[in-house]
């Protein structure tokens, strides 16, 4: 009754009125008021009186209403959902939407992506498994702004960013909607700013639901995506991004890298090569960002290849080592555009651990060499160049991979810059690190007591300079703390078995300290007091724990 007789005979009434605010009432009156079932059946009938109403009546929001009450009617029940594919909903629906924005030729480009808006929601909420149906509307709203020069209105900006936004909400995997052909067509019509915001809603879904991107072609498409925060896109202003904004942009890149993986080696080198290609274009304060990511990911790779190591075999020559270490050399170079030497000598650091681990030797001396270099040629700053050799002394103490010579070379270069740092206290510091370079803890390491205690004396030669200075500079003495930082290394290598380090040593230094103390009674310094307080603590603990290390420690007077 209601589909041959009421609908046709309201409906008549509605057209005939010509009143546009009574048209738009009406039929919102005749969605609100009759039940969800009564306008599945009768689609057809209630979208072909839509064109024939007033041109200026709000056809957009009447539609809009109509399919938000069958989105939630479908979202109700599974039970109803096979209704929705007897009357072909999705099909009746996106024609209607097509006709009404052809008849209304001065729609705002807000109104016709509302109504895309609209039917994307129902498609996903009635049909989530029909991806043709989501790659359809995103073509029809692509053909649309296609005929708009430029997008500049806010409100349609909003629209197109909830269009694009409703898939990944939806399928909680942004891998779903890079198998969506129209989705990267949408975003380059959005300007730069609502590109990036885009990008960076893209990036948050990945990392919300942790979707692992396992496929070349797939990063491809993903790297597109997100160019507006991988590159300076044409008309952008550089200048006027926040410094906060664009390093939470470019950390959110970075930690995108990490998401990338795939188990077989030949596709991951793939996808460091697509994501070297995109963001090397990325310019000077990008890299540092992205460079590092992108060589932990080759290390990850090269790890990996270890891992499989008997497979190898019948693999392409591509997949060696040497070619991933090349790779990761070309990485790094390009820091020298930025420039960035502290980071890029952080970066050869970790491959030469890297070749350590994969047992190659010359790579490794290679990638020392290159940390070397950049010591000397790039950092100047004193800061830099304590944190530099400290973390030089510290990776060349873990490799076992070079030979005497090689290992001689570079141990000598380390301790020679030690020891030309600026400040004493530095170098005092630098050079008892270099002792551990000659006492590897390791079953087969190397155990040179000799040159250790040679490296502790010479420490305590620039400690005494240091005091000296203090003494002339500033009438009073410099911090002991220094003598009780090297008491502290005497006593680890003591521990460990160096026969050169005697209990008489610790005693002398230990009396050298508390002289020096007294002396300095104007200038009393509670953290070296403290300091000391606990190492001579501990040296007690050991005489009190007997054994034998409790007899070593015996002849200690404290």
């Amino acid at each position: 009754m209601y589909k041959e007789t009421v609908l046709p005979r309201v409906l008549e009434q509605v057209v005939n009125c010509k009143d546009d605010l009574a048209q738009y009432y009406l039929m919102d009156c005749i969605i609100q008021v009759f039940p969800d079932e009564y306008h599945l059946q009768t689609l057809e009938t209630l979208l072909g009186a839509c064109p024939q109403l007033q041109p200026t009546v709000d056809v957009k929001t009447v539609l809009s209403r109509l399919m938000d009450r069958l989105s939630n009617y479908a979202a109700s029940s599974a039970d109803v959902l096979p209704e929705f594919l007897q009357v072909e909903a999705f099909s009746k629906l996106s024609n209607a939407i097509g006709k009404v924005i052809e008849a209304q030729l001065d729609m705002p480009a807000v109104g016709a992506i509302t109504l895309y808006v609209s039917l994307l929601t129902f498609t996903l909420r009635v049909h989530p498994d029909r991806l043709d149906h989501v790659d359809q509307v995103l073509g029809a709203c692509v053909k649309k702004l296609s005929n708009i020069p430029k997008l500049e209105d806010s409100r349609a900006m909003k629209q197109v960013v909830a269009l694009l936004s409703a898939p990944l909400e939806k399928y909680n995997d942004i891998v779903t909607a890079l198998t969506l052909s129209n989705y990267p067509r949408v975003m380059d019509h959005l300007d730069i700013g609502t590109n990036k915001l885009m990008a960076m809603v893209i990036i948050q879904s990945i990392m919300k639901n942790n979707s692992c991107i396992s496929t070349a072609d797939k990063v491809e498409v993903l790297f597109e995506l997100i160019k507006g925060l991988i590159k300076d896109i044409d008309g952008a202003d550089v200048d006027e991004l926040d410094e906060e904004d664009f390093k939470e942009e470019q950390n959110s890149v970075a930690r995108l890298i990490h998401m990338l993986y795939n188990d077989e080696p030949e596709e991951m080198l793939k996808i460091i090569c697509i994501v070297r290609k995109h963001t090397m274009v990325g310019g000077p304060k990008r890299l540092p960002f992205t460079v590092s990511s992108l060589v932990f990911s080759a290390l990850r790779l090269l790890r990996q290849l270890q891992g499989q190591e008997g497979d190898i075999v019948g693999e392409e020559a591509s997949m060696t080592p040497n070619k991933i270490f090349q790779l990761l050399t070309q990485i790094i170079e390009s820091l020298s555009a930025v420039p960035s030497p502290e980071l890029a000598l952080r970066l050869y650091l970790q491959c030469a651990e890297a070749a350590n681990g994969c047992d190659i030797e010359h790579v490794a001396y290679e990638f020392f060499t290159q940390a070397f270099l950049l010591y000397e040629e790039e950092i100047a700053d004193s800061k830099a160049q304590v944190t530099a050799i400290h973390l030089i002394i510290g990776t060349l103490q873990r490799m076992n991979v070079f030979g005497v010579e090689n290992r001689d070379t570079l141990t000598h270069k380390a301790t020679g810059y030690s020891a030309r740092l600026l400040k004493k206290a530095d170098q005092c510091r630098a050079v008892y690190a270099c002792s551990h370079l000659f006492w590897v803890d390791d079953q087969d390491g190397i155990k040179d007591g000799e040159r250790v205690l040679l490296c502790l004396k010479r420490a305590l030669r620039i400690a005494n300079a240091a005091q000296q200075m203090a003494n002339v500079a500033r009438g009073s003495g410099g911090p002991v703390s220094l003598f009780v930082e090297i008491l502290n290394k005497y006593i680890y290598f003591f521990e460990k078995g160096n026969k050169q380090i005697t209990s008489s040593a610790i005693q002398g230094l230990i009396e050298l300290i508390n002289t020096e103390m007294q002396s300095d009674s104007t200038n009393p310094d509670s953290v070296a007091d403290a300091f000391l307080a606990s190492t001579l603590r501990y040296i007690q603990f050991q005489k009190q724990k007997g054994g034998v290390m409790g007899e070593k420690f015996e002849s200690i007077k404290l």
